[in-house]
């Protein structure tokens, strides 16, 4: 048997095609800068939508933050084995640029449906245009990620670099309805960046998981990126060498 085909490099390649037409490395780098700043010092703003406030840092995101978690999610993935049975469809709850629900779709046989839901209309489009360009069935559109109906089994449910993002009400919501989808049949897998600072509520979100029989995991992995993508993390002093992350998963 052949190895399935590695579809990311086409899709980065299609990616920067896509965001550096009108606009140049130094703008895209400066963007990313701001970016980082963003999460690092005003995370306040993120739930304001700043995130993808303006075309350079809808840039930045995109070629940077999207694709940088998708070699992630797709190795954490790898690393965690197949779901059984496979799941027919992952939800991708603040699904960003689509691309982290379409890391898990593609790791499945046959290949998943992907449905992505997130409040930013930009990142809505910018979803629609990735599963197409991976070349899933799927849609996105624009909804809340604590009030979206949770599929039952076979399905996976994900929440990549979300939970964060929520303030701590939402956030309270957001995880006995995980566990309920985990209930009724479904894989779920949360993921987050190795910073505690950022998750201060991740011991209480462990402790549920693993007593509903899941577990916890920190990953670190290599990196093989694409020149540009490795460009712009060493011109914006981001530390790309290795994919880094911490997960918490059930139904694996």
């Amino acid at each position: 048997m052949t190895a399935p085909r590695d579809r990311f490099p086409a899709f980065f390649e299609a990616l920067e095609k896509r965001h550096l037409a009108d606009l140049s490395f130094p703008e895209v780098r400066r963007a990313l800068q701001a970016l980082s700043s963003l999460y690092v010092e005003r995370r306040e703003r993120i739930g304001a939508g700043a995130v993808f406030d303006g075309r350079g840092k809808r840039a930045a995101f995109a070629l940077f933050y999207g694709s940088m978690h998708f070699l992630l999610v797709r190795e954490i993935v790898r690393a965690l084995g197949p779901v059984h049975p496979a799941p027919r469809k992952i939800l991708d709850l603040g699904c960003g640029t689509g691309t982290t629900g379409a890391a898990w779709a593609l790791e499945i046989e046959p290949l998943a449906e992907v449905a992505g839901v997130d409040l930013n209309a930009w990142a809505v489009a910018e979803a629609r245009w990735t599963v197409r360009q991976f070349g899933l069935r799927g849609r996105t559109r624009r909804g809340d990620v604590v009030s979206e109906k949770l599929p039952r089994g076979p399905a996976g449910v994900l929440a990549a670099f979300t939970a964060n993002e929520l303030d701590d009400a939402r956030r309270e919501r957001l995880l006995p309805r995980l566990l309920e989808a985990a209930q009724a049949g479904s894989a779920v897998l949360v993921i987050e960046p190795l910073s505690r600072r950022v998750s201060p509520w991740w011991p209480e979100w462990r402790t549920a998981i693993e007593a509903a029989g899941g577990r916890e995991d920190e990953w670190r992995f290599s990196a093989t990126l694409p020149r540009t993508l490795a460009l712009l993390g060493k011109a914006s002093a981001l530390d790309n060498r290795q994919l880094t992350g911490r997960s918490l998963a059930l139904g694996f």
